[in-house]
């Protein structure tokens, strides 16, 4: 009997989804295909979960990967990340593979790459070289990039910050303000976007006695300017009312349940010339250093920068390179695949104008851009980097599943989300030591490939110590594609000595004192 019922309870709601299939508008397909026509969209909305576990084979799908992710989530969990029976990709025919080119002697007695508390500090003092008050050596060459409260839950956050403080890490704020979430232990870099969110007037203007208040009540370490990003370089954003919550309200300093449109230039500033006076104000009232964020697009801008600062008096302490490759941010699906130049040719253009005029080793050079994978970081620091930030792979080291529902609010992980329902799976805790054992991971296996190289410092690896396949059996230097003259990619003398003299000590207490400035 009870059987029966449900069948015909079944069979009544299918004639109802039938029914109201049949005279509705909205849809062809249902119109015509009722009810069944309901698995089409089924699938649709799974298609992403669909391919990465059935359809796609391990090294196909974009934007990572399966076996990114695999490696990856074992890192974080701290599993063996190791593959067997050799790879599964066609290293002789793949257009742009890197390959590291491993020597046999090393010229100095390298450290224990094994060791996943070993401290893999910056090469370059943050501040340094503009004498900035409170300049320092950072104690690691991974840190976690820009991700705002806002759009990531204030879990994500709080996970994210107290992996980076058990790690020995810095965490970006993003632009959306210091939140209380970022409040749990790790070192930070306050960004300042076009909003200037939590040191705002009223009518948006920037607000310099906010932001001493905010640097004075948080372990805020350096300053980033967002020029732009690699999700959508030169294009502003809204904040729609609805999540303008009285927690984001209070953060961001922005009237509550009112939309939030932020302008895609700066109002502080208009060119380089007035932009470097900026970085000055900000360094001169801190004492922090102070850098830019941008993705890569006309050439003009750097050009100009570089030749302002080869006058002494004024310039930025650090570089943020973001790749074109489309991050963390909802974007326009033309601004994720076409606008600005990918990171790696991004890259070498800017790190290349500096070095025509020899500035190189007079500010840091942070990559980001998908190098939280060990072949793309050692990529980056051939080119010239100095340091990497890592964004997705963060996320994905806290339980991110690539589902690509980021500019939904339907994370399924409670990563990128304010839905409290779906933000209360995520736990903070565990998920900060998955985060930590990750980044240490990382550091790690950085120190593995760079004893591989024969030696001590990722910074040490050249741009000639890597080939890009070129076409069927054929490669050509990492040098050679980008145009790269000698010594470009490689630190100073002077740079060079003091990390080794470092490195040679692993000493913490020396990694955090640093070189008088």
């Amino acid at each position: 009997m009870r059987a029966r019922n449900i069948v015909a309870a079944t069979a009544t709601a299918l004639a109802l989804v039938g029914a109201r299939d049949l005279v509705q508008k909205k849809h062809a397909l249902l119109r015509n295909f009722p009810v069944v026509g309901h698995a089409r969209y089924l699938l649709e909305t799974i298609g992403p979960e669909l391919r990465q576990y059935i359809v796609t084979s391990n090294d196909e799908e974009r934007p990572f990967s399966r076996d990114q992710r695999t490696w990856i989530y074992a890192s974080a969990k701290g599993e063996n990340n190791y593959f067997g029976f050799g790879t599964d990709n066609d290293i002789e025919h793949v257009q742009g593979h890197a390959y590291v080119k491993q020597r046999t002697f090393a010229g100095e007695l390298l450290p224990d790459v094994h060791d996943p508390q070993a401290l893999l500090p910056s090469a370059k003092v943050l501040g340094g070289p503009r004498g900035r008050a409170k300049a320092f050596r950072p104690a690691s060459v991974v840190n976690i990039s820009a991700m705002s409260f806002g759009s990531l839950s204030g879990a994500a956050i709080t996970a994210l910050n107290k992996g980076a403080a058990l790690a020995g890490t810095m965490h970006n704020t993003g632009e959306g303000g210091l939140s209380p979430y970022h409040r749990n232990g790790g070192d930070l870099v306050l960004q300042l976007g076009t909003s200037y969110f939590g040191c705002r007037n009223e009518d948006g203007s920037f607000n310099i006695d906010k932001l001493m208040d905010v640097v004075a009540g948080a372990p805020v370490k350096a300053i980033e300017i967002k020029l732009s990003q690699g999700a959508k370089p030169g294009l502003g954003g809204l904040l729609p009312g609805a999540k303008v919550t009285p927690e984001i309200a209070e953060i961001r300093g922005i009237p509550l349940g009112e939309d939030c449109a932020s302008p895609s230039r700066h109002t502080a500033f208009s060119d380089v010339d007035s932009m470097l006076d900026f970085v000055e104000l900000l360094a001169t009232e801190t004492g922090l250093p102070v850098g830019i964020k941008s993705a890569v697009g006309e050439m003009g801008f750097w050009q100009e920068l570089a030749t302002l600062m080869a006058r002494g008096d004024r310039g930025v302490d650090f570089v943020t390179v973001d790749g074109g490759e489309g991050g963390t941010g909802a974007a326009p699906l033309i601004f994720a695949d076409s606008v600005s130049l990918p990171f790696r040719m991004g890259f070498s253009r800017v790190y290349g104008t500096f070095a025509e005029l020899g500035l190189t080793d007079d500010l840091t050079f942070i990559a980001s851009g998908k190098l939280g994978l060990p072949e793309n970081a050692v990529v980056a620091f051939a080119l010239g980097a100095d340091m990497i930030n890592v964004a997705r792979e963060a996320m994905l080291s806290i339980g991110c599943i690539q589902s690509q529902k980021c500019h939904t609010d339907k994370c399924p992980t409670g990563i990128a989300t304010q839905n409290p329902r779906l933000a209360r799976g995520l736990d903070p805790t565990s998920k900060a030591a998955r985060a930590a054992a990750y980044l240490r991971t990382l550091r790690m296996e950085l120190m593995k490939v760079s004893a591989a190289v024969g030696v001590a410092h990722p910074a040490f690896i050249t741009a000639d110590d890597i080939e890009i396949l070129n076409g069927d059996y054929d490669a050509r230097t990492l040098s050679g594609v980008y145009g790269y003259k000698d010594g470009w990619g490689e630190l100073g003398p002077h740079v060079a000595d003091e990390i080794t003299a470092l490195l040679a000590t692993r000493s913490k207490a020396a990694f955090e004192q640093g070189p008088a400035v």
